[in-house]
């Protein structure tokens, strides 16, 4: 009887959901929205860099140097005086202006080739030079006849390429778990006791266990059938492969899905109005957003941060199910992110037991 009764409440919290087509919005088109703009937008593949060139020199030799430089795919090379130059520099439309001297010659040796930068953007400018200083190191062999010592070869020791896209998918569909997690207990639990749904289900015969089993089962069945929405829209149009196995990411979805649904519990027990339950949540939600590697890796942030953002829920669960997709690692391979994962369900299974009081949440 109790199973029927948990199975019944879970159908009809999955009917209230699906009636909710603001949160079926956020949680299945905003994703899959956010993944065709970066699958199309061929993010992670760097536009060429704008450079202004003015040519003091105007002999052979400096036409051919500047057709060598916009031969270059790094840059994109435009001509013009110095003062027209500079004020594009200026204002953003340019990223350098690289001015070649009136005695640039081929018995010159040393020429000062003045190159005009905006200090500001620091990182950028790291890039930019190494590219540069190499590209006019090639550029010099040529006009000088130089055989290089030696040359660099590439080997990729992966057996396929990886686009920003692939490393994208298993962060965004970890962050749409944990939102769909937190709202569906947290939020939802507020909104019941403000509708009064929950002070009506305290009075009939249905004990805490079915109540809380019966959200469960619909949050899984929602973010399941979501998280498989998005990898075949992912997969079959945006062309993104997973390599792992399927059980194991689900696996560690499932995982995921309880330690959010623990931690919603507790916060849709501790706030008692809408407003309370947004205000906690996003403390909850926005810093794992940033920090968790969901846009980019971890191992890309300041230092200073880095230990606080390995051991963050949602770093886990992201980093775990992208070893499996996109390194087509096993369970056992993953373990450190499995012991994380453990770790924060026995957290949060133990503040939602110590917070989620059913006579109390319910009133």
């Amino acid at each position: 009887m109790s199973n029927k009764l948990q199975i019944h409440l879970a159908k009809v919290f999955l009917k209230i959901f699906l009636r909710d087509r603001q949160s079926i919005f956020f949680s299945l088109f905003f994703p899959i929205i956010l993944m065709t703009v970066f699958g199309f937008g061929n993010i992670g593949e760097p536009e060429p860099f704008r450079m202004g060139v003015v040519n003091n020199s105007q002999n052979v030799l400096a036409t051919e140097f500047i057709q060598l430089l916009d031969e270059d795919p790094i840059f994109t090379v435009s001509l013009g005086d110095e003062d027209s130059l500079r004020s594009d520099l200026i204002e953003g439309d340019q990223t350098l202006v690289l001015v070649i001297p009136e005695n640039f010659d081929a018995q010159s040796a040393g020429a000062d080739l003045r190159l005009l930068v905006d200090a500001a953007q620091v990182q950028q400018l790291g890039l930019i030079m190494p590219i540069l200083e190499q590209s006019l190191i090639s550029i010099e062999r040529e006009f000088r006849n130089i055989e290089p010592m030696f040359y660099l070869i590439l080997e990729d020791v992966k057996a396929r390429s990886q686009r920003y896209l692939d490393f994208l998918l298993p962060g965004l569909m970890a962050f749409t778990l944990m939102q769909l997690s937190i709202a569906g207990s947290g939020f939802n639990i507020v909104e019941y006791r403000r509708k009064g749904i929950l002070k009506r289900l305290f009075v009939t015969p249905i004990k805490p266990i079915d109540f809380i089993t019966a959200i469960v089962l619909a949050r899984l069945a929602i973010i399941l059938l979501q998280l498989t929405v998005l990898i075949l829209f992912a997969i079959l149009i945006l062309d993104v492969s997973i390599v792992g196995n399927f059980a194991s990411f689900y696996f560690i979805v499932i995982l995921g899905t309880f330690i959010f649904l623990c931690l919603g519990f507790c916060l849709g027990s501790l706030a008692k109005t809408q407003q309370a339950v947004m205000a906690v949540g996003n403390i909850v939600i926005f810093p794992q957003i940033f920090l968790s590697g969901i846009f980019y890796p971890i191992e890309s942030m300041p230092e200073l941060i880095q230990p606080i953002a390995q051991i963050l829920p949602l770093s886990f669960v992201s980093t775990g199910m992208r070893d499996i997709a996109n390194e087509g690692a096993s369970l056992l391979a993953i373990g450190p992110s499995l012991i994380g994962i453990a770790v924060w369900f026995v957290i949060a299974f133990m503040l939602a037991t110590r917070f989620f009081v059913w006579k109390e949440v319910a009133n």
